[in-house]
């Protein structure tokens, strides 16, 4: 019984920490669940179709524009305005829900989905209910994270629909002025929305679907996926429940605004449901906002009583009709068969690339693949000129090691450095011909940072950062470090072989980490060997 006490007061404090923890540090590690507590999280994913106009009017699609610049008639709802679907948004979603393996239907509807906001001048939006663009589809995708997760692994989310619809206007709140203004730059334009099932147990799985997504979206130009500009938006559908028991009543956290955010959110929410039911108390049915600055969920509305969205047909689009093999009739908006034809390399093909015919390890071919400008370093380094001379593995290693060490610890993103991958290379050629060694490799890409007019040869030659390969310098640094550690030196005659390891280390502080350790080591075996 005392026993009994002791461990659920010790599983209170684990809750009460986690919980504090979440709040504070907003941590995204995947932490064991006390009680036997499981964890549920489903995703829907908003992506804004990249198109120049909007998806049922002509207005231009242009983030950041001058308020109320972008509005036609139709966005408006100014009466007798008729809809008129754009083309591109139904090729851009098919290609999609092909990309994830979905079933499309033939013939898809649109419906009137009523609920009134300010922002919403039609007091409906268009879209898709009853009968989705795409249904049923699938998503493989690998979860790994450095430091976090061990080894990379791979989860499979199942994807309910595919649905167009369009998007809503903008509030503005001036509280100095004590009123609220619209802006509908945003009212109309084209959206997918991608509803998952509740496949996902962790916050790093509903993140790296979300990459995943960013990825295939990218690739297959459906999509930008600039989330900092709202052309992506995630809401999570969270639930906590024991073992081999009912599904738990479920929140949703709305409109995430990073892959990070994501994983942050979901662990957060996950704690906090399981410290309250510890506790006794219980989970209501609401939607909740992530705020990024506290890290943590915030109530918005409770979602007990089901809102009557009133759904009816729209009366003013016909039937969406989508050739799915066959023959293309006239009624058919778009030919499936071609789209699917014309499906580019998606990720996961190029992973497998990547180590079937590179070598590379799978770690190293997620964080390539995971990141669209350090695949593109390594594509133009390894896979174009002077690339049969070029390790690709010797490439990875330096692009993952040194150059993402050095971003980091300067606060750069790869995106906004300004070294070009034909510098990169030239760093990666300085060391295979064993002009420089890794340590020297981060010199010269920290001091390329800020000098991007000279070469890294040339930052090499006038600093002298260049490796000590010549027998003579090397020796001259062997003996003096024998002669400065006589009892190192007793010690490894002796029979302590590691000791030959601390000399090889006086010789990198020595040289300022210059000297050609390979040959330092067999030169030391060497003069130690003859007394």
């Amino acid at each position: 019984m005392a026993r009994n006490i002791l461990l659920r007061k010790n599983q209170l404090a684990f809750i009460a920490s986690s919980h504090k923890h979440y709040a504070t540090k907003a941590a995204t590690k995947v932490i064991s669940r006390p009680d036997r507590w499981k964890s549920v999280i489903g995703l829907e994913i908003h992506a804004q179709i990249q198109t120049a106009s909007k998806l049922f009017s002509g207005s231009e699609v242009a983030f950041g524009a001058p308020i109320n610049t972008c509005v036609s008639l139709f966005d408006a709802s100014t009466p007798g305005t008729l809809p008129v679907l754009n083309r591109k948004c139904v090729e851009l979603g098919v290609r999609t829900a092909l990309a994830l393996d979905c079933e499309i239907n033939p013939v898809s509807m649109f419906d009137r989905k009523h609920y009134f906001y300010a922002d919403l001048p039609a007091g409906y939006q268009i879209t898709q209910q009853r009968a989705p663009l795409a249904r049923s589809g699938t998503l493989r995708f690998p979860v790994f994270v450095p430091g976090v997760t061990r080894k990379p692994y791979y989860k499979s989310a199942r994807l309910l629909q595919l649905q167009l619809e369009q998007d809503s206007g903008k509030s503005l709140h001036d509280p100095v002025e004590r009123k609220s203004l619209v802006d509908l730059n945003r009212a109309g334009i084209p959206l997918m929305e991608l509803v998952f099932e509740p496949d996902l147990e962790t916050g790093e799985e509903a993140a790296a679907l979300v990459k995943e997504m960013i990825l295939i979206l990218t690739r297959l130009g459906s999509c930008n996926c600039r989330m900092e500009e709202g052309a992506l938006r995630v809401d999570a559908n969270i639930s906590v429940h024991r073992e081999n028991t009912p599904l738990g009543t479920r929140t949703e956290v709305k409109n995430i605004g990073s892959v990070r955010a994501v994983a942050q959110a979901v662990e957060y929410e996950v704690e906090r449901q399981i410290g309250i039911l510890n506790e006794g108390g219980r989970i209501f049915n609401e939607t909740r906002a992530w705020d990024a600055v506290k890290r943590r969920t915030i109530a918005m509305r409770d979602k007990e009583v089901v809102q009557d969205y009133r759904f009816m047909p729209e009366p003013n689009l016909p039937p969406l009709h989508v050739r799915v093999g066959g023959t293309l009739s006239d009624g058919d908006t778009v030919d499936a068969t071609q789209i699917l034809a014309d499906l580019p390399e998606l990720p996961e093909a190029t992973r497998n690339k990547l180590v079937e015919e590179h070598l590379l390890t799978p770690e190293m071919a997620i964080i390539l693949v995971n990141d669209i400008t350090l695949h593109s370093h390594f594509r133009a380094i390894a896979e174009t000129s002077n690339k049969d001379a070029r390790s690709p593995k010797t490439v990875a290693n330096f692009l993952i090691n040194e150059l993402l060490t050095v971003l980091n610890k300067n606060k750069i993103e790869i995106e906004e450095c300004k070294i070009t991958s034909a510098h990169l290379a030239e760093v990666v050629d300085m060391l295979e011909s064993n002009t420089i060694n890794p340590y020297l490799a981060r010199l010269i890409l920290q001091e390329a940072l800020e000098n991007v007019t000279e070469s890294p040869s040339e930052i090499a030659k006038h600093k002298g950062w260049l490796m000590i390969t010549d027998v003579g310098r090397i020796e001259e640094y062997c003996r003096k470090v024998i002669k400065d550690n006589p009892k190192v030196v007793e010690k490894y005659r002796n029979g302590k072989d590691k000791m030959l390891y601390a000399l090889a280390g006086e010789i990198a502080k020595l040289s300022d980490q210059k000297v050609d350790m390979a040959k330092a080591v067999d030169l030391l075996k060497l003069m130690l060997k003859n007394k």
